[in-house]
């Protein structure tokens, strides 16, 4: 029985603050020792075992800062939590990124602390084989990559903290399976994971959205609700599409990081939150602080570490597992036998750069499952979009240089770039135009000289 007795580490010079975790920890059944100074600190994590550490940032003989990054590279199974000085969040962002696992301000509230030592509690137990890990049943990131590889063991160690993270890539990279991973694989995968589009909300909702209302608070205001942050409370909460947060938005959103405390429209007190941010967006966030569009003082909260999703033509070794693995979940949900795909078919799929990444992967084979006769599909049943990238590359995989005049053979390309446009969008002309670069009156001249009808 004694085995199971958890221990923590107190390092803080203050009487009062020593006494006040000492005698929270007690009653959750959590034995304590005490370290008034670094050097102290240092000897006892020599001598014992502790399965929790909390410290202040300031001693008399150093900062806890110190400690944190010592900790990291000594004793990296061991989840460090700072205590810092009210409003002080340059240094708990500091200790973040240093390896802590999470951060209480003075004057510490109970209520925070308890959930942050369950949390980092349950964290050191897993790490010690207590739960098992995995993904949830579909969620995984595949790929044999040098790329996939490195995400995967970085998603493994975000996993570890209670950092905010902002995952950047390109729409289609897999940013929010990412994400769910971050959750699922750390100490709050029993509880919810909340995910929303901060660009799919209108602006006059949005702050009851996240953060709830009374009943009565304003016209329509029926009952009492919910925001996404008490809806979150103690999981994660993951803002996808984040540059899309207007400017007053941005604001009460980092006040309710800071504090981790929000108050719902209408009413007269704070609630506290123990939520994890998790953000993302396809869109060049520093370019945006720049710009003036994105707050520099929320972009540095939520970037404290960043996660950068690969694009597919990055790893385009990846497509024949990417495409195995797409064709059993359309086998499953189709009701086909067994799709495959032919060595020629798949060739083309991994010359061509998708600039959709795995999502456009997806539609296209969803598309050629539908359109293939039997269950094979052939390259001629892969319809790839007109290619706007390189010009130089649609030579280079689609163009056989033939006997016949150079201004015909030129017409030849152009013909079969239109037709694939005109193919990709259901020969709806306008759109085709549109993927085109062109405007309608330019396509239409172009049809009727090459005689597209």
């Amino acid at each position: 029985m004694n085995a199971e007795i958890k221990t923590a580490l107190i390092v803080d010079d203050e009487p009062d603050i020593c006494e006040l975790l000492e005698i929270t920890l007690s009653r959750m059944g959590i034995r304590t020792q005490a370290a008034l100074t670094l050097a102290n600190a240092r000897e006892l994590l020599r001598g014992t075992h502790f399965d929790l550490c909390l410290t202040d940032m300031r001693l008399p003989d150093g900062d806890g800062l110190t400690l944190v990054e010592e900790i990291a590279r000594l004793y990296p199974q061991l989840p460090v939590a700072v205590i810092t000085a009210h409003g002080n969040m340059e240094t708990a962002v500091q200790a973040l990124k240093a390896g802590a696992f999470d951060f209480v301000s003075k004057p510490v509230d109970l209520q925070v602390l308890r959930k942050l030592v369950n949390s980092a509690l349950q964290l050191e137990g897993e790490s010690r084989g207590e739960r098992a890990g995995g993904s949830p049943e579909g969620q995984l990131l595949l790929g044999r990559s040098q790329a996939m590889e490195r995400i995967r063991l970085l998603i493994a160690k975000l996993a570890r903290s209670q950092a905010p993270v902002y995952i950047s890539g390109e729409s289609g990279t897999g940013k929010e399976l990412a994400a769910r991973l971050i959750h699922w694989q750390g100490p709050r995968r029993e509880r919810p994971f909340i995910a929303v589009n901060c660009g799919a909300i209108p602006h006059e909702l949005m702050e009851s959205e996240f953060f709830g209302h009374k009943k009565g608070s304003f016209t329509g205001a029926v009952a009492d609700k919910p925001g996404l942050f008490q809806s979150a409370d103690g999981g994660t909460l993951f803002l996808d599409e984040v540059a899309d947060l207007p400017l007053h938005m941005q604001v009460k959103l980092l006040r309710a990081i800071q504090e981790k405390s929000v108050r719902p429209v209408g009413a007269q007190r704070e609630q506290s939150v123990d939520v994890r941010i998790i953000s993302a967006t396809h869109k060049d966030l520093a370019k945006q602080v720049d710009q003036g569009d994105f707050r520099q003082d929320l972009f540095y909260r939520i970037n404290v570490i960043e996660l950068p999703m690969p694009p597919l033509r990055e790893r385009s070794g990846d497509i024949p597992i990417l495409t195995t693995r797409i064709l059993e979940r359309l086998t499953e949900q189709g009701g086909y036998q067994h799709l495959t795909i032919s060595p020629q078919a798949l060739e083309v799929l991994e010359r061509y750069p998708f600039p959709g990444n795995v999502r456009e992967l997806e539609n296209l084979l969803e598309r050629a499952a539908t359109l293939c006769d039997g269950e094979v599909i052939h390259h001629g049943d892969i319809s790839l979009p007109a290619f706007n990238g390189d010009p130089e590359r649609i030579f280079e995989e689609e163009y056989h240089p033939t006997d016949l005049p150079f201004d015909v053979q030129i017409e030849e390309v152009e013909r079969k770039i239109i037709l694939q446009a005109l193919e990709a969008e259901k020969w709806n002309r306008t759109a085709a135009a549109k993927r085109l670069g062109m405007t309608f009156r330019s396509l239409r001249y172009r049809l009727a000289k090459l005689k597209i009808e």
